[in-house]
C-alpha cells in the first residue's frame, strides 16, 4: 500500500514524526501542502490519500482508480466528496474527538479577554500608565464579572458540553439550543431553550454547530439583531456560519459588544475581510485544535485508522 498525505505541516510542522508510518505501509510520501494544480499528480498513485483542508472533489476522486480509502487529519470532512468517494467504495475516516479541551479552552480565553480586556491592560501599563496614576489602581475600560450571567450555546455535542461545564464552574446560567434534544449530565444544569429564547437571554452566545446547509450564514444580521447589543458572539465552529459582514457592521455600530472568532469563511482570510479591521473583534488564526497534546492525540488516532483499514475494519467512517 502507497500513501500519500497532501498538507502535513499543520498537523506535523516538525515536532512529531511521520516515520511510524514505514512500519504498516509499504511506502509513504508527505507534502506540507498541495496547490489545486497538483493535487491529482501528487494522488495518482496513492492507494490511501490523507488530507487535513485539501480539497478532493468528484472529478478528483473519479480519476484515481487505484484509491482504496482516505484518511482525513480533521474532524470536518467538507473538504472531500464523500458521495463520490461512497460511489467508489472508497471509506472516508476523520479524526473524532481529539481537541475537545483545546477549542472548549480557547472559547473561555476569548470570553476572558473580552470580559477582563487583559491585553489592554497590559499595553496601558507597559506604556507607563499605571505608573504615572495618581491612583493605586484604574481601568483602562470597564471590566465585568461573568459569575450570575447567561452563557448561551447553540450546538451540544462533546464540545458545547466541555463548554457548558466551564461556564457552570463560573457560575453562569447556561442555555442550549440544540436540535437534538437529550439529558445533560455535566456539572450543575443547564437549560435547553429555543433559539429565539438563546438570543434573547444570553451574555455570551458560543457556536458549537457543524457547518451545514440549515447553519451556513446562520449568524447575520436578523440573527445579531436578537441578540442583547452588550453580548459577545464566540465563534470556534466553522467560519461560513457567520455571515462576516454582517457581524462587523453591527460591532462597528455597537449592536453587539465584542466577538471571538477562531475561524473564518476563507482561509487565509482575504485582505478585505471586514473582521480585520473591526477592533471589536479578536481573532485567533484557527489553532483551537492545534496544542501539542492534542495534534499527539489527533496522530495516534489516524494512526488506529490507518491500521484499523488495513485490517479490514476501517474506523470512523463518515460516508
Amino acid at each position: 500500500m502507497d500513501l500519500v498525505i497532501l498538507d502535513g505541516h499543520a498537523e506535523n510542522p516538525g515536532d512529531l514524526r511521520w516515520d511510524w508510518l514505514a512500519d504498516v505501509v509499504d511506502s509513504y510520501t508527505v507534502y506540507d501542502r498541495t496547490p489545486p494544480a497538483l493535487v491529482l499528480e501528487r494522488s495518482r498513485d496513492a492507494d490511501i490519500l490523507v488530507t487535513n483542508k485539501t480539497v478532493l472533489t468528484k472529478e478528483i476522486i473519479d480519476a484515481l482508480p487505484k484509491l482504496k480509502f482516505i484518511a482525513v487529519l480533521a474532524t470536518g470532512y467538507n473538504v472531500i466528496d464523500v458521495d463520490a468517494a461512497r460511489a467508489h467504495g472508497v471509506p472516508v475516516s476523520n479524526i473524532p474527538a481529539y481537541s475537545t479541551d483545546g477549542v472548549a479552552q480557547l472559547v473561555f480565553a476569548f470570553v476572558l479577554e473580552l470580559v477582563n480586556r487583559v491585553a489592554l491592560h497590559n499595553d496601558s501599563v507597559k506604556r507607563g500608565d499605571w505608573t504615572a496614576c495618581p491612583d493605586f489602581c484604574y481601568q483602562a475600560a470597564p471590566i465585568s464579572l461573568l459569575h450570575g450571567k447567561t452563557f448561551g450555546i447553540f450546538g451540544f455535542g462533546r464540545i458545547g458540553t466541555a463548554v457548558a461545564n466551564i461556564a457552570n464552574a463560573f457560575g453562569m446560567r447556561v442555555l442550549v439550543c440544540t436540535p437534538h434534544a437529550r439529558t445533560y449530565d455535566g456539572f450543575g444544569s443547564v437549560e435547553f431553550v429555543s433559539l429565539e429564547t438563546l438570543q434573547k437571554e444570553s451574555d455570551v452566545l458560543s457556536l458549537h454547530c457543524p457547518l451545514t446547509k440549515e447553519t451556513a450564514g446562520l449568524v447575520n444580521a436578523d440573527f445579531i439583531a436578537k441578540m442583547k447589543p452588550t453580548a459577545y458572539l464566540i465563534n470556534t465552529s466553522r467560519g461560513p456560519v457567520v455571515n462576516e459582514a454582517d457581524l462587523a457592521a453591527a460591532l462597528d455600530a455597537g449592536r453587539l459588544a465584542g466577538a471571538g472568532v477562531d475561524v473564518l469563511s476563507t482561509e487565509p482570510p482575504k485582505a478585505d475581510n471586514p473582521l480585520l479591521t473591526c477592533e471589536r473583534c479578536l481573532i485567533t488564526p484557527h489553532i483551537a485544535w492545534a496544542s501539542f497534546e492534542a495534534r499527539t492525540r489527533l496522530m495516534g488516532i489516524f494512526r488506529e485508522n490507518v491500521e484499523n483499514f488495513l485490517h479490514g475494519t476501517p474506523s470512523n467512517v463518515v460516508n
